[in-house]
């Protein structure tokens, strides 16, 4: 998902403003750069029955009369390093807030927050069908590895307004599973859930709709819901079922803003 730090945002956002009157002045090949920026709600942890509020931050470029590439807006940031045909493929990056073990009854520990290195592959079946896989391994919080399995129909009108929707599996490995959703015999004793060992595997099922539409020649809304339901080892918990929730909801609402020119 395109969330970053609080401390970027207004980073980023003064890079956006103070761009285009320079771009303007190399701008040989008709580079166009969108920024988006604005609000989100998303679950405070996986399995939360509580939404949290982070920044919503998305940034694109296009040459000439092409329309800027569609990306999904529950995707992790990511630039594709090689193309060929309808595939490509790219480094990714994610972020997966903490949790405070005041969340979980106090007795369980504290998950910290967990930065996410790894890949994308895309498969362009069409213009308007879009394959896309994310596996990322945390290198803090809770070590685990997550996968993101996608599928997104676009419909479009070039640049003027663009609404995709699609199915999505979220698939993790033990150590993430064992970070949010496991009980620890001696855990049991303290907290008074009972024990449970949660083995890894899918996570969740749901589905992501996304809209942008253009309202001038600089400024657009761009805006998106998702739904998550949690299944298998971490819908069972008895986490979720005494501090959390299997339905999981997302949405976001951001101001787009367009200028001539490219930063990077």
């Amino acid at each position: 998902m395109k969330s970053v730090s609080i401390v970027l945002v207004p980073v980023l956002a003064g890079l956006a403003l103070a761009t285009p009157a320079s771009a303007q002045d190399g701008n040989a090949e008709g580079k166009r750069t969108r920024i988006a920026i604005g609000p989100q709600v998303v679950p405070s942890w996986p399995g939360s029955d509580d939404v949290s509020l982070r920044p919503f931050f998305d940034i694109d470029s296009a040459t000439g009369e092409q329309p800027f590439e569609f990306e999904a807006p529950d995707e992790g940031f990511g630039f594709g390093l090689v193309k060929t045909g309808g595939l490509s493929f790219g480094p990714s990056l994610g972020f997966e807030g903490e949790r405070k073990s005041e969340a979980v009854g106090g007795i369980l520990p504290k998950v910290k927050l967990s930065v996410e290195l790894g890949a994308f592959a895309n498969y362009e079946i069409s213009d308007n069908l879009r394959l896309r896989a994310e596996v990322r391994q945390a290198v803090s919080g809770h070590d685990g590895l997550i996968a993101n399995l996608g599928a997104d129909y676009i419909i479009r009108d070039a640049d003027d307004y663009l609404f995709s929707i699609g199915p999505r599996v979220t698939i993790t490995d033990n150590k993430f599973q064992d970070s949010y959703y496991s009980v620890t015999p001696a855990q049991s004793l303290a907290s008074g859930l009972p024990a449970y060992d949660a083995g890894g595997g899918v996570q969740s099922v749901g589905a992501t709709a996304g809209f942008i539409k253009q309202l001038s020649e600089r400024w657009g809304i761009y805006t998106y819901a998702k739904y998550e339901r949690l299944v298998g080892d971490p819908a069972d918990s008895p986490v979720i079922t005494a501090y959390g929730s299997k339905d999981q909801f997302y949405g976001g609402l951001a101001v787009t803003y367009t200028f001539d020119g490219g930063i990077f």
